[in-house]
């Protein structure tokens, strides 16, 4: 394929859904580093699900990137030992451990976490206006002064990359120390 950098405002559509770049050229295949409840905003939105065009990272990726999902799947899975316990309420976690967070969110804004202690510990940010879900505290493992995130990509079903994310409090951030990795099949 040859490849073109488009911004996202100079992305057109027919009456068919299909996509076109700003030489009018259909777009068959794109790549995106755009959020997708973004994506549904703008004003080609309403023809994701029904355009031709192929997406590297498909449109209903959009549900997993969701928290609202984690309730849902508590209620239908509850007690699954790879869920945490999660409620559109708070009230099931009054007077213990907890973390809320928005609907949507990019890398720690906006979550803020109930602590043992009662300390909250909260990150700022520009999301919540959708919601928020409330979840099960799970603190993440520490090493000296920071804590850790593991992050994986599969394709497939093969695991293809890992990262890892420190930072010397509880939310990691987009400003968190990162290491990626990647694996090389032998």
């Amino acid at each position: 394929w040859r490849v073109k950098i488009l911004d996202m405002t100079r992305i057109g559509v027919d009456a068919a859904s299909q996509f076109y770049d700003e030489q009018d050229e259909p777009i068959q295949l794109m790549f995106k580093l755009y959020p997708w409840e973004w994506m549904i905003r703008e004003r080609f939105g309403r023809h994701l699900i029904t355009s031709p065009t192929r997406w590297v990272e498909p449109p209903w990726k959009m549900i997993l990137s969701n928290k609202a999902i984690l309730p849902i799947l508590w209620q239908l899975f509850p007690d699954h030992p790879n869920l945490l316990p999660a409620s559109f309420t708070s009230y099931p976690f009054d007077g213990v451990p907890h973390a809320k967070k928005p609907f949507y969110s990019r890398e720690g804004a906006n979550v803020s976490l109930l602590l043992d202690d009662g300390q909250v510990i909260a990150q700022d940010g520009r999301y919540g206006e959708e919601g928020f879900i409330y979840q099960a505290f799970a603190p993440l493992p520490r090493f000296g002064e920071r804590y850790a995130t593991l992050g994986s990509w599969v394709v497939g079903d093969d695991a293809v990359g890992l990262c890892l994310r420190e930072e010397f409090h509880p939310i990691t951030k987009n400003t968190s120390y990162f290491v990626p990795h990647y694996f090389i099949k032998s």
